[in-house]
């Protein structure tokens, strides 16, 4: 009896790796230009986009199962195709603020901190009366974004706009928007997504401005080299990607880092290029950790080496390098990000939530003074020009007047757009 037993739960646990195998092997790639089901932002801000039953994380990175996020919405009886839609509810005043609403056919799904709500799901009438089943999309729109507070659900040509105060249910035209297979809000901007392209839309009347539709990866995934069509410059400015690493050197000329790509801004009169890593920094390949200048040489740091290539074009790599990490700054790579300000020697080092000084006129290099980051303690790419210290956190940066407000104020400077203020890109 126990041999029949071991053998039956032998071939029960090879059946569920296989069926695990099985399950990751479909998985899709959303470089090869997918229509999502459906996107919302996460109560953390993180953009999530649904293909199938698979779930992919921000803006780079392999799809996940749905299930190991959202078990509930996988029936067992009835195996999920897709989501029609979903978004966050994010109305301060709501009972259901920061709420993940998802939309499966006849059905809605409430989550809060990734835990279905007691009594989901519901039928869509039951808590969006009006709003009718197999949904194609759906935008929560604040005031005064729209009227009041509202919520504009999508079925092919058909608009409904939800009042949340007297749930009230308006239907519009937008007539010159084409039919949105998912949408979300994000950075204040309103998407429809159609295929995998998008169009920028005014959310009371559907009008779209500007020369869309766009390409998602463009501007929403991080894809390299998918396209020899697409406008590396637009492309890579107006991406919503996070950079990887920044800085300016002594001219004024800006350096931003991100995936395969970098853009360099001009100090002389703002005019901005792009180009692949490996074409101006052919050992570094791609995919830098972080950057800083000093005396007309870029340190460019990736995993555990410093590259030390010459500002002046073309880039050419310093003779010994790359070197480690611990051997330029004295201390274990990798580090997230690191600056020198103006006139000075030190190099501030950011790893994790704490940044370190190494003195660059002192050999050898030692991490000094090493401080815990209080205001801002997750830093993707940081730089400091005459102006202060800006440090980059996903699609935004903060501007410091000086480096001991970073390192030590409590207080948490203005939002300000990677994308807009410091590359001039209109969405």
């Amino acid at each position: 009896m126990k041999i029949a037993l071991a053998t039956v739960l032998c071939l029960c646990l090879a059946s569920a790796r296989a069926d695990h195998h099985d399950s990751h092997s479909d998985a899709p790639d959303r470089c090869l230009g997918l229509e999502m089901d459906a996107v919302a932002v996460s109560e953390d801000g993180m953009p999530f986009f649904f293909k199938g039953h698979y779930l992919f994380k921000g803006f780079h990175g392999k799809a996940e199962p749905l299930n190991g996020s959202f078990p509930e919405l996988e029936d067992p009886n009835h195996p999920l195709d897709h989501l029609d839609a979903a978004f966050r509810m994010h109305f301060e005043n709501a009972s259901d603020h920061d709420h993940l609403y998802f939309f499966v056919n006849d059905k809605v799904f409430a989550y809060y901190k990734h835990k279905l709500e007691e009594g989901f799901p519901k039928t869509i009438p039951e808590v969006f009366p009006g709003i009718p089943d197999h949904l194609d999309a759906a935008v929560v729109c604040p005031k005064p974004d729209c009227d009041e507070d509202e919520v504009i659900f999508f079925k092919e040509h058909e608009i409904y706009h939800y009042h949340m105060g007297n749930k009230a249910v308006e239907h519009r035209e937008f007539k010159t928007m084409p039919n949105c297979t998912s949408a979300f809000r994000y950075m204040e901007h309103y998407y429809c997504f159609h295929g995998h392209q998008f169009s920028k839309f005014d959310p009371k009347t559907g009008e779209v401005h500007g020369r869309y539709p766009k390409e998602a990866r463009d501007f929403f995934m991080k894809c390299s080299n998918y396209s020899d069509e697409t406008d590396m410059v637009e492309r890579e400015r107006c991406s919503h990607v996070h950079l990887d690493a920044i800085t300016s050197d002594d001219a004024g000329n800006l350096y931003a880092f991100r995936g395969h790509h970098f853009l360099q801004r001009d100090g002389n009169n703002d005019m901005v290029k792009a180009d692949t890593i490996e074409a101006s920094f052919k050992e570094l390949h791609s995919e830098v950790d972080a950057v800083f200048s000093y005396e007309d040489q870029l340190y460019m740091m990736k995993d555990d080496q410093v590259y030390l290539y010459k500002v002046s074009e073309p880039h050419t790599l310093a003779e010994g390098y790359p070197k480690t990490v611990k051997e330029v700054l004295g201390l274990e790579g990798p580090i997230d990000a690191a600056f020198v300000c103006e006139n000075e020697h030190i190099a501030h080092v950011i790893k994790g939530d704490h940044i370190y000084d190494v003195d660059l006129k002192k050999t050898p290099h030692e991490a000094t003074n090493e401080r815990a980051l209080t205001s801002i303690t997750k830093v993707d790419a940081a730089m400091c020009d005459p102006h202060g210290v800006r440090v980059i956190v996903g699609n935004h940066f903060y501007h410091f007047d000086n480096i001991q407000l970073f390192v030590a104020g409590r207080a948490i400077p203005e939002q300000h757009r990677v994308s807009m203020d410091l590359f001039g890109c209109d969405h």
